[in-house]
């Protein structure tokens, strides 16, 4: 932004521009840099969020799994078909819909996004924090 700047008061010192206009650019490529800069940040920050499963069964079979948002997108897919031809996870795992959960981590949506219970008192909860 610098070399804009200066671009900007060379045209007043040559007469091309006046001060006013040079105000109002200048002011211009100072608010693009800002909405710049905190585009760059909104991502950064969202991928620092963790997704949160909890499984907790009726047998008292719990699992809680804490993944980095950034490894999420990477391995969603591979794992969700690793668990669903496991046999013993494979009724843990078939209502999960793995395209809610990329849509939500490309929509940057927090919070609980799933939330299943079965009537054997099975419950499969999925939160972004």
């Amino acid at each position: 932004m610098k070399d804009e700047i200066s671009r900007v008061l060379t045209m007043v010192q040559e007469g091309k521009i006046d001060a006013d206009k040079a105000s109002e650019l200048i002011q211009v490529l100072q608010a693009k840099e800002e909405t710049g800069s905190q585009l760059l940040e909104k991502p950064t920050k969202y991928l620092d969020k963790t997704l949160k499963i909890r499984v907790v069964s009726a047998e008292n079979d719990n699992v809680t799994v804490n993944l980095p948002i950034k490894l999420v997108k990477v391995v969603l897919m591979a794992g969700h078909s690793i668990a669903a031809s496991i046999p013993q996870s494979e009724k843990y795992v078939k209502d999960i819909d793995i395209n809610l959960i990329l849509d939500a981590i490309e929509n940057e949506l927090d919070g609980q996004i799933v939330d299943i219970r079965s009537a054997d008192g099975d419950t499969v909860s999925i939160i972004i924090e």
